[in-house]
């Protein structure tokens, strides 16, 4: 069910349909959403769940979410809430930045400056 829930969240982000994440979050953090969705990498262009893992009480779910420049890493923990597996933990365990799809950046010179 974890698994499920953690694709419906990739497919979420890559939709960029923030709602349908937040409905997955715990009541508690559907209080406050605004500090999660500002954690999450938008807009994605794909999703990949890296691990699904049960160390405790809690099951953890780690995705890559990839942009346009950049990789992201998210740890979700999830806990069953009313028979539903609901986020209740978002941490951002890395980010590898690539250059932009229309190939990068003007050139620089030793002092920073654009040059053409």
């Amino acid at each position: 069910m974890v698994r499920s829930a953690a694709e419906r969240v990739g497919d979420a982000l890559v939709a960029g349909n923030v709602d349908a994440v937040i409905e997955l979050l715990s009541d508690e953090l559907q209080r406050n959403p605004g500090e999660i969705v500002a954690m999450l990498p938008l807009p994605a262009t794909a999703v990949e769940i890296l691990s699904v893992e049960r160390p405790g009480p809690a099951i953890v779910t780690v995705l890559r979410v990839s942009g346009e420049t950049a990789d992201d890493e998210l740890q979700l923990r999830w806990k069953d809430r009313d028979g539903e597996p609901r986020i209740v933990e978002v941490s951002h365990l890395s980010r590898t930045e690539r250059e932009s799809p229309a190939g990068g950046a003007e050139p620089k010179d030793e002092a920073g400056e654009e040059t053409t």
